[in-house]
């Protein structure tokens, strides 16, 4: 009778462990299913405060119609934030309840929500330095430098400074926990400071190196520490000196070398407004092993030819398109022309256009 006890409890024990050892895998397998469906993704923005969040959910249900199934939120600073109230913009910025709400919209509707916080640049935008800077200005690379931010595109952090990455981590747990996440899309993109004469602590340092630290450490962070995807904009990791997109779309200040120094199991997402005959960066970034999500703007036939150009390039990597809608009007979003347009192009698995392009 002992024996036989011992051997039940024995083979209970073999089954729990191979029960539990198997979970992750089938977790995992469902979550990697759910992800093969194509990536319809739009970025929003200025929607900060709970009445926004309530609104745009209206329009959730006609977007989703439309084949959108990810929305990116940019947050940044719009949000109650508990653990430094300090650093609240607005006079009603989103509450973790407003946000839970809206999350719960999204997942009825099977829209993944991404909240965004742009990191490292855009911590100003013209005259405004937002909160981060302005509590707390020891964070500023280029500490009393630009009067008014007169003679800069946006003032920066620095990516040197430990206080600064604890703070800003502490919001980035907010908005996961708030926003129930399992993805933050970074920002990283237009940095224009790092390695500056203006800048005492990077000052002669490497563009490339310095920006490589800022994305590992928040890589480590939000990906290691915190077990959810980690999405940036690709801009930084383009090199503009032997790519023809300007300083804007490409690098042109040195941190372009980065691309070799991170993680490849970062989203990139490359974006590209003009029409071009080209778009080299999406197989680059392919080639590299990163999971790529093409991005365009307010143009049709650029949103036509990014589409189409991805399209060539067969890869379980090349996620989908993402849409933006910078100065687009609330009311106007469901009938931006781009957005129309564009998602009947996706939903319609037009083939590309006889161009004669390099296939990976």
């Amino acid at each position: 009778m002992s024996d036989t006890l011992t051997c039940a409890r024995v083979c209970f024990v073999v089954l729990f462990l191979v029960a539990i050892s198997a979970w992750p895998c089938q977790t995992r397998s469902r979550f990697e299913s759910r992800r093969a469906q194509p990536w319809h993704a739009v970025h929003l923005l200025n929607y900060n405060s709970d009445t926004d969040l309530e609104a745009l959910g209206q329009n959730l249900g006609k977007l989703a119609e439309m084949g959108i199934n990810t929305v990116i939120l940019e947050v940044d600073y719009n949000f109650a934030f508990k653990s430094h109230p300090e650093l609240r913009r607005g006079s009603s910025p989103i509450t973790r309840e407003g946000a839970r709400k809206f999350a719960e919209t999204c997942r009825k509707l099977g829209i993944r929500l991404i909240p965004e916080f742009q990191s490292l640049g855009h911590q100003s935008w013209a005259g405004e330095t937002f909160p981060l800077l302005t509590q707390y200005p020891s964070f500023d690379l280029t500490p009393g430098a630009f009067p008014g931010n007169q003679g800069i595109y946006c003032r920066e952090w620095d990516p040197l400074n430990p206080a600064a990455a604890k703070i800003v981590f502490q919001l980035m747990d907010e908005l996961i926990d708030a926003f129930r996440a399992n993805a933050v899309h970074v920002g990283m993109d237009e940095v224009f400071l790092l390695g500056s004469d203006s800048s005492p602590s990077t000052k002669g340092k490497d563009p490339s190196m310095l920006f490589a630290k800022a994305v590992n450490d928040i890589h480590r962070h939000l990906v290691h520490e915190r077990h959810v995807e980690m999405l940036m904009w690709g801009d930084r990791l383009i090199d503009g000196k032997t790519n023809d997109f300007g300083e804007w779309e490409a690098s042109m200040n040195g941190t372009a070398a980065a691309i070799d120094m991170i993680p490849k199991d970062i989203i990139i997402c490359p974006w590209h407004y003009e029409l071009r005959d080209a778009y080299p960066s999406i197989p680059m970034f392919l080639d590299k092993g990163f999971r790529v999500l093409p991005t365009g703007w307010n143009k049709l036939e650029a949103t036509r030819a990014l589409i189409e150009y991805s399209r060539q390039y067969d890869s379980p990597k090349l996620l989908g398109y993402m849409f933006t809608t910078w100065g687009v009007k609330k009311e106007a979003l469901i009938d931006f022309p781009v957005l129309v347009e564009g998602l009947k192009l996706l939903r319609a698995g037009t083939r590309p256009s006889n161009r004669n392009h390099d296939k990976l």
